[in-house]
């Protein structure tokens, strides 16, 4: 199961260390607007549904602490070998092409001791980040 702060999953990019924080940073500077999770590993594994357009989801830095929120605005779920290059794009992470982050998530995934086929599905979550509510006078 996912944690929770405030009543709201949390997301968690990449793995702890310099990809979560380079992860978290895009997502702040506007560039990430989509990530990617395996339905069989991040799910199923976790007991955890997909996604749904609408939902909230804290993101956390490094450390689990709340840096940030976003609102899902569109889910897609895809075999690993479809995954196209409007969601690659939207990762913002530099991919040049669908076979680029086929490569780049293969290996990520690989190094969690899972090894993707082309059928397994992806979940593809696209997102933005909501702006913190301006301070209230009194």
């Amino acid at each position: 199961m996912w944690p929770r702060i405030d009543g709201l999953r949390v997301l968690e990019l990449g793995t702890p260390g310099e990809l979560r924080t380079k992860l978290t940073e895009l997502v702040l500077a506007g560039t990430k607007t989509a990530t990617a999770g395996l339905l069989p590993l991040d799910y199923e594994a976790e007991g955890e549904q997909v996604e749904h357009v609408g939902e909230h989801l804290v993101l956390v830095d490094d450390t689990g602490a709340r840096v940030g929120e976003i609102r899902v605005t569109r889910v897609e779920l895809t075999p690993f070998a479809q995954v196209s290059w409007e969601f690659a794009k939207a990762e913002g992470e530099g991919f040049t092409s669908t076979a680029d982050w086929q490569e780049t998530h293969r290996r990520y995934w690989a190094g969690l001791g899972y090894e993707v086929k082309a059928d397994t599905t992806v979940v593809c979550l696209w997102f933005t980040l909501i702006p913190p509510a301006a301070p209230t006078t009194p």
